[in-house]
């Protein structure tokens, strides 16, 4: 399907959520276009209007704060959502009244959707969605894409060299988000699986977890390979059976977001693992952070999926019990040592 492209330069484009990343997206989107940054706090829309700064960071000229929601949708047609997985229903209720059919949407959100569900007992299997899932329920925009892989924030604000996936069905989606956001320091790369990307990036959040417990506990870099490698057949086995391909998981998206993720203590999942296994309850590491640690819930639908589809997820299985029935970490993480996974590949 091919629908009307957007003319060129004919609109400033959108980022909806003044946390890290869409910090970073309005500053990279600012390069080559206005751009129109919204937030629901009034503070954080004067410091950027005002001052262009926001989380100590200088903000580029071309970036103008909103916290009007009709403004980003009347005005862009090209808009990247960036907000936590938990408000973004919400959020697209909201947006929805103000978008059409030649709207494109690219969303960076690396969660699953469990509507109102808060207990594992009353998820409902038909109600786990993905954000783009989301957003086609939730709007009549049907050009719908996802940004993801290695991208950890903090190391794009400061100019080092990185690389990401954008995935669509839509080959002008692509074309699009690729025409926005690529320069010298950010290469873009293209996928039709928007399933195996969005899978992709929100199950290395629970290995990540796991990864910063292995550190917290004073694992070295072997364990931490041997982990990654097979928290990795984890996510494929989950991804296949929900559909998508494996190509998804060998990539940027998949791989790539997977090391970046479980390497480095800028992830918010692996300081999660790491502070938990220094002694802090979960509710004590969350409370002392100031952006969404996604893995957190996503270990939680994880291992309800896997119970139901009869996966075998021995990580996540073990990660669930430390993060939600108060399993020691060391015992749970001794328990993974030992496993006996009789054959090193078993997800080809």
């Amino acid at each position: 399907m091919v629908l009307n492209k957007l003319s060129e330069s004919a609109f400033p484009i959108g980022v909806i959520g003044s946390g890290s990343f869409g910090t970073v997206m309005a500053n990279l989107l600012a390069q080559n276009n206005k751009v129109i940054l919204y937030t629901r706090d009034d503070k954080v829309l004067a410091e950027i209007n005002k001052y262009h700064r926001h989380l100590k960071r200088d903000i580029h000229a071309n970036v103008r704060a909103s916290n009007q929601l009709n403004e980003i949708g009347e005005q862009c047609k090209l808009i990247f959502p960036s907000i936590p997985s938990a408000t973004f229903r919400d959020m697209m209720k909201n947006l929805s009244p103000f978008l059409n059919p030649d709207h494109i949407l690219i969303h960076t959100t690396k969660g699953l959707d469990v509507g109102n569900s808060k207990e594992i007992n009353k998820i409902d299997k038909s109600r786990i969605k993905t954000m783009s899932e989301v957003i086609a329920e939730e709007s009549v925009v049907i050009r719908i894409g996802c940004l993801a892989g290695p991208n950890l924030a903090s190391e794009i604000a400061d100019g080092q060299p990185a690389a990401t996936v954008i995935a669509s069905k839509f080959d002008e989606v692509i074309q699009e988000g690729r025409k926005a956001l690529r320069s010298r320091m950010f290469q873009v790369y293209s996928s039709h699986d928007i399933t195996g990307a969005e899978l992709s990036g929100s199950l290395k959040n629970t290995i990540a977890i796991a990864s910063g417990m292995l550190s917290g506990l004073g694992f070295g870099e072997n364990a931490k390979a041997y982990l990654i490698t097979k928290g990795w057949g984890e996510m494929i086995r989950i991804g296949t059976t929900l559909g998508s391909d494996m190509k998804a998981f060998m990539g940027l998206a998949g791989i790539g977001d997977l090391i970046a993720t479980c390497s480095s203590r800028l992830s918010r999942n692996f300081t999660v693992g790491y502070g938990i296994a220094k002694g802090k309850s979960l509710e004590e590491v969350l409370a002392g952070m100031s952006e969404v640690a996604e893995g957190v819930n996503t270990v939680r639908i994880t291992h309800f999926l896997a119970r139901n589809h009869k996966i075998r997820t021995p990580i996540i299985d073990i990660l669930y019990q430390i993060l939600f029935q108060h399993l020691d970490v060391e015992k749970g993480l001794n328990y993974l040592m030992k496993y006996p996974f009789s054959i090193d590949v078993d997800f080809l």
